[in-house]
């Protein structure tokens, strides 16, 4: 056996969903991670102040007792939203970034942002206040590939912003791409990136070769394996630009596995499991505190967490359910197609 003991990590991008969703995945969460950034796109969105200090009492409600977990709230950009109450809500220490979702890009992201100049008056002040911006990176126009989303997305809404606010700091969310990858090395300043764990281990591939693979469907989507790799490169160097976010999504599995099945993959539970096995590859166990653990709390302006956890190779493969059953339904956990042998212990 080899143990390798790292700080207590956190979860830079996070969906418990509400309700008896919320209820069912968040002990998978809680289990490992001191932190994360919840995502705001409830049904309806989390839009204000209140509604964020309302869904964080929910959160905290469910957490189990004895875990130390602490969510940490965002909001959802709209073109309606007040800055005042941003920036009310930042003050408070609640609100600890604004999420951008362009309309229509991905899971209850219909009320997101369609033009944004709208958004303007929000993003001056958040940048005169130093709150951070996460961004979904893609493009929605019909005519532009679904695999070539996130590169126009930087090219042309992410980069313009970004010239014109060079003082706003901006978390590239789930980067899939050598083109993100590329274009957070080559920025000097405010600009980081999240990446998944599913974005390490598949690409394309799985979700179509062989029949359709609803549950690696996602978005962004997984692109070809030359950015997979970039993915893997950037995420085992050490740069302190990238960091762990798993944008973990549970969905029942009746909506993932029908006609227009919704994106999202649950890898909450078998996350850090995963990690040591994509950062043994690499020869990087060494770096893989920095990129779950250190990294996002020095973005986010945070101290790294105390507490540590134990992460132990075993000869047997570690047994995760391949379904959790949860009180909205059945959730399929994330199927990395090899065995993992380290063990949170």
């Amino acid at each position: 056996m080899q143990d390798l003991v790292i700080r207590r990590p956190d979860d830079w991008h996070l969906h418990l969903r509400d309700g008896d969703m919320l209820k069912g995945v968040i002990a998978d969460t809680s289990r490992h991670f001191a932190r994360a950034i919840i995502m705001p796109n409830l049904v309806p969105p989390v839009v204000t102040a209140a509604d964020a200090e309302a869904y964080r009492e929910r959160i905290v409600a469910a957490i189990p007792a004895g875990d130390r977990f602490e969510p940490l709230m965002t909001l959802y950009l709209t073109a309606g939203t007040n800055p005042d109450d941003v920036e009310a809500g930042h003050k408070s220490g609640l609100v600890k970034a604004v999420k951008l979702y362009p309309a229509g890009a991905t899971t209850n992201s219909h009320s997101g942002v369609r033009n944004i100049d709208e958004a303007m008056p929000v993003l001056e002040r958040m940048a005169k206040i130093g709150l951070p911006l996460c961004v979904h990176g893609e493009v929605t126009a019909s005519d532009v590939d679904i695999f070539d989303r996130e590169a126009v997305f930087i090219e042309t809404v992410l980069d313009p912003l970004r010239k014109r606010l060079p003082e706003l700091k901006v978390t590239m969310e789930h980067v899939t791409t050598k083109d993100g990858v590329d274009y957070i090395k080559a920025s000097k300043a405010n600009l980081a990136g999240s990446i998944t764990t599913h974005h390490l281990i598949i690409n394309r591939n799985a979700i179509l070769v062989g029949g359709i693979k609803p549950h690696y469907y996602c978005l962004p989507v997984a692109k070809r394996e030359n950015h997979r790799l970039a993915l893997r490169a950037a995420a085992t160097s050490g740069d302190a630009r990238f960091f762990l976010g798993t944008d973990s999504a549970p969905h029942v599995d009746p909506l993932k596995e029908c006609a227009c099945g919704c994106a999202g993959i649950y890898t909450s539970i078998n996350t850090m499991s995963c990690l040591a096995h994509v950062f043994e590859e690499e020869a990087a166990l060494d770096k893989l505190e920095a990129f779950a653990s250190l990294n996002g709390p020095a973005w986010y302006g945070l101290p790294a967490n105390d507490e540590t956890i134990t992460l132990r190779k075993q000869a047997d493969a570690v047994s995760y359910p391949a379904k959790i059953d949860t009180g909205a339904g059945p959730v399929t956990v994330f199927d990395p197609m090899f065995p993992l042998h380290w063990a949170v212990v």
